[in-house]
This record gives C-alpha cells, sequence and structure tokens, in this order.
C-alpha cells in the first residue's frame, strides 16, 4: 500500500476541562505526543497535526516531534474545518495518497497497532471505510480511502467523520479497540485515567 496519511486532530479548546487536553501527562508523555509516537512507528506514514486552540502551547510541545503541523485558523467553527485543512496538507505532501488516518489525541490507550489493524483491514476487506469499533459504536481512529476525501473536505460546521460512517455503511468495515471508549473529556476522566 502506498503511504497512508494520518491526521492527528488537535485543535480544540477542551472547553469540559478547562486547559488544553492535548498537554495532559499519561505515563511521562503528554497525550498529544503519545498520539504522535504511536502514529510515527507506522512505516511509511506521513503524520500530520492539526492545531488551533492554545498554538503556542501546543507548538512547543511538537517542536522536536518532526511531524508536519498545520494550523487552522477557523478551528472556532468545528471539527469540520480541521479535517479539512489537514486534508487538503496531506494532499499537498503527497497527491498519490490512497487512504488517510483520522485520529484525536484524548484516547490514552491508542496504541500503533489499532493502526496497523485499520491499514490491514482495509488492504483485506476492500472497504472504503475502516472505523475502530468500542462501546458499541464506530468512531476514531478512522480509515477513509481516497474515495471519500472531497466529501471530508465538504463537511461543515461540528459535522465530523461519523456523518460519512453512517452515509455509507455498506462500504464500511471495522476493527476492535478494546479501550477505545476511554477518552478524556472532564477533569474527572483524567483524575479516573492516572489513578488506574
Amino acid at each position: 500500500m502506498e503511504q497512508t496519511g494520518i491526521i492527528i486532530l488537535a485543535a480544540g479548546n477542551s472547553s469540559r476541562l478547562g486547559r488544553p487536553k492535548q498537554l495532559l501527562e499519561y505515563k511521562g508523555y503528554t497525550l498529544l505526543r503519545n498520539t504522535i509516537i504511536q502514529a510515527k512507528l507506522l512505516p511509511d506514514s506521513v503524520v500530520i497535526v492539526v492545531t488551533g486552540a492554545y498554538k503556542k502551547n501546543i507548538d512547543e510541545e511538537l517542536a522536536y516531534t518532526a511531524v508536519k503541523v498545520v494550523y487552522n485558523p477557523e478551528w472556532e467553527t468545528g471539527m469540520a474545518s480541521s479535517l479539512a485543512i489537514g486534508l487538503q496538507q496531506l494532499r499537498l505532501l503527497n497527491p498519490q495518497v490512497k487512504a488517510c488516518i483520522f485520529t484525536v489525541c484524548d484516547q490514552p490507550f491508542l496504541t500503533a497497532q489499532v493502526f496497523k489493524d485499520l491499514i490491514d483491514s482495509y488492504n483485506k476487506t476492500g472497504k472504503g471505510i475502516i472505523a475502530s469499533a468500542y462501546a458499541n459504536a464506530l468512531g476514531t481512529p478512522v480509515l477513509f480511502s481516497n474515495n471519500y476525501f472531497k466529501e471530508l473536505e465538504n463537511l461543515k460546521g461540528h459535522e465530523g467523520a461519523k456523518k460519512i460512517i453512517y452515509q455509507y455503511e455498506n462500504d464500511v468495515a471495522s476493527v476492535v479497540f478494546e479501550k477505545g471508549a476511554t477518552d478524556i473529556d472532564t477533569i474527572e476522566d483524567y483524575n479516573n485515567l492516572i489513578s488506574q
């Protein structure tokens, strides 16, 4: 498979947490840094981080990670603008890219194996969308073939990739991400995580 893009969506302002969840520490790394480390374990992947809120602090965290960083000036309008700007950057870097994985940075149990499972399933099933399955739902990380890039770029406001997953259910396969339901939205979530 030709190079896969991995776009890490890290533009949100963590409104329920009150501080940047991207920079919360867990097991010696920030949540964002862990996501980058896992993404970079995939051979032949282009890793792009989309930033927005807390730009200065997050830029400092990214300074030595050797990932491509793209700032979304419209991050406040919702997730759709970050998906679009990440994809546009990916297509500039690699016009031949065949697939892209979107991921977030608040799933502390995310590993490179999850990314690998998505790519393996994509190669085996021939499906255009491979989503992670947890808590009786489909979610991130999620892989899209380039057939869906235009539609992803046309999403608006707070629409996320889930809209397209459910619109094209016949072209969707899933892989189990055992602890995928654990994400950090509130200070309680974070306290529960570090007390485990």
